[in-house]
């Protein structure tokens, strides 16, 4: 059998505009499947109506836009995707890999705050759906940065929520369900979701999913710590000026500055970025710290105060 085209993506939450640490995963996501002649693929995670800030999804998507990162074909949007979701929930159901639950998050706070048996005091009119994880669920996987990975999601995590009880998806389920629907073999984001992959992995192999390769980032950080990212101190990066800030990130990736050495055109800069890209240099840190990317309206100084050189 052949092996699946190379295929990447990238799936932000519709919660604000384009941060910094969004735009660094998505230029590390990008550059690893173009490099090796992928696909890309965007996806909007708007499957939490509550947190969806109107009008957020489109300038996200206007950003890649002006950063020239290019997608193959069309977006999907996770908010239209609520039959497929039913019919992987149906699935699990029917093979007693999920159940339904009555328990409140109090219940489940009061008794440890990770879910092996339900303890609702009295059926809810809205019961959550949870996935449910025997004893001895130890996922083991290859992580492209950081090696080898252990996690033993019973006793860590436990039974986790596939829909909540507002009858809202869970992420887990929709990434899942999603990753396999637009056939993503390389999965590049934060070390945030880390910890999500495990129970990600018992989803695929519940399901009869493939399992793509994971690649855990760096998050960023500015000067005090603030997570460069889905956060109130974070400001949009400056989009009018791409260039200067594809080489800010060029570089936190752990890629040789000299390669984009005389190239101002955008388009020219990616191209040489795609050729010259190594995966072998990105960062395997857990965080990088920086002074901040170009925020809209004005040019920062360099960010990277210490850079971290790969290992």
């Amino acid at each position: 059998m052949t092996s699946p085209i190379p295929c990447g993506r990238f799936a932000p939450s519709p919660t604000g505009l384009l941060h910094a640490g969004s735009l660094f995963a998505a230029f590390g996501s990008w550059l690893l499947a173009r490099h090796h002649g992928g696909l890309w693929r965007l996806r909007i995670e708007d499957v939490d109506p509550p947190r969806t800030v109107a009008g957020a999804a489109q300038s996200q998507l206007q950003a890649l836009a002006a950063f020239g990162l290019d997608h193959d074909g069309e977006v999907l949007w996770q908010s239209a995707r609520g039959e497929a979701y039913q019919a992987a929930l149906d699935v699990l159901l029917a093979s007693d890999r999920a159940f339904v639950c009555h328990c409140s998050r109090s219940e489940v706070a009061a008794n440890g705050g990770i879910h092996h048996r339900c303890v609702a005091r009295q059926p809810r009119p809205d019961p959550a759906v949870r996935f449910r994880v025997p004893a001895g669920s130890v996922v083991e996987y290859e992580d492209g940065l950081r090696g080898l990975q252990t996690q033993d999601v019973h006793a860590e995590v436990g039974d986790f929520v596939l829909r909540r009880a507002d009858g809202c998806w869970a992420y887990q389920l929709a990434v899942v369900v999603d990753d396999a629907a637009q056939g993503v073999t390389e999965v590049v984001r934060g070390a945030d979701l880390l910890d999500s992959t495990a129970r990600q992995i018992l989803l695929q192999r519940a399901l009869g999913l493939p399992v793509p390769r994971y690649w855990h980032l760096p998050l960023l950080l500015d000067a005090p710590g603030h997570k460069l990212s889905k956060s109130l101190a974070a400001l949009p990066v400056d989009n009018s000026r791409p260039v200067p800030v594809l080489r800010q990130l060029w570089q936190l990736l752990g890629q040789a500055p000299t390669a984009l050495d005389g190239v101002d055109d955008l388009h020219a800069l990616l191209a040489a970025a795609r050729q010259a890209f190594d995966p072998t240099r990105l960062p395997r840190s857990d965080i990088l710290i920086g002074a901040g990317l170009p925020p809209a309206g004005a040019l920062s100084a360099p960010m990277l105060q210490n850079p971290l050189p790969p290992t």
